[in-house]
């Protein structure tokens, strides 16, 4: 079942990426903050690729049909 609209995808692929390349260009990691981002950015490419965001279904949020 997917909850991740096409807009709302893009925008989690594009702020992963930046959030995953973010502490490489900061110089922050292996810092905590840089796992940190990186964690975050993973999360947000996996919802993206997936189309299914676990905090959506909790909230029983579906916009896929939203455009």
């Amino acid at each position: 079942m997917t909850n991740v609209g096409n807009i709302d995808r893009i925008i989690r692929a594009v702020a992963g990426v930046v959030l995953l390349v973010a502490p490489f260009l900061m110089a922050a990691w292996p810092g905590v903050w840089g796992y940190v981002l990186a964690g975050a950015g993973l999360v947000l490419i996996g919802t993206a690729a997936f189309r299914f965001c676990p905090a959506y279904r909790l909230l029983g949020m579906n916009i896929c049909g939203l455009r």
